[in-house]
C-alpha cells in the first residue's frame, strides 16, 4: 500500500488550514505557495473535501476555504480513506471484492488482514491536532 499525492496533499492542506484557522478563509492560492503544491492538483481535491464536510468554502473576494470543525476532530485515517479509498495491502480485502476461491487456504491472508488492521489503527489515532505540535 502506497500514499499517493492525492493523500498526501489532502493532509497538507488540511493541516495548512488547521495551522492558520485564526485567518479565516483560506485561498487555495495561499497554500499553494505555502505548501509549495500545485493549485490545479489543489482545486480537484478541494470539492471532496467540501462534499463530505472536511472544509468550507466562500467563493469571491476574501473567499477560500476553512475547516469545518476543530482539527482534534480529523482523524488522519479518515482524511487518507476519502482521498485514497481504503487502505487495503492486497485487493481482496477491498470493500466489494470477490471472494477469493483460494481464500480458506491461503495462507498469507491472516497476515494481510493484520497489517491492514494495523495500518488503519494507526492512522485512526493520529489527529490533525497531533501533527501540528
Amino acid at each position: 500500500m502506497m500514499i499517493s499525492t492525492r493523500g498526501r496533499y489532502a493532509l497538507r492542506v488540511l493541516l495548512d488550514l488547521a495551522e492558520n484557522q485564526n485567518e479565516g478563509y483560506i485561498a487555495m492560492k495561499t497554500v499553494a505557495e505555502r505548501q509549495e503544491l500545485s493549485l490545479k492538483y489543489i482545486e480537484r481535491i478541494m470539492p471532496v473535501l467540501s462534499k463530505n464536510h472536511y472544509v468550507e468554502g466562500v467563493q469571491g473576494k476574501g473567499g477560500g476555504y476553512r475547516l469545518a470543525r476543530e482539527p482534534k476532530d480529523y482523524r488522519i485515517g479518515d482524511i487518507l480513506r476519502l482521498a485514497e479509498g481504503e487502505l487495503v495491502p492486497v485487493a481482496c480485502l477491498e470493500c466489494n471484492a470477490k471472494t477469493c476461491k483460494r481464500a480458506d487456504t491461503c495462507k498469507t491472508l491472516p497476515m494481510w488482514k493484520e497489517f491492514h488492521h494495523m495500518v488503519n489503527h494507526y492512522f485512526d489515532n493520529i489527529t490533525l491536532l497531533d501533527l501540528m505540535k
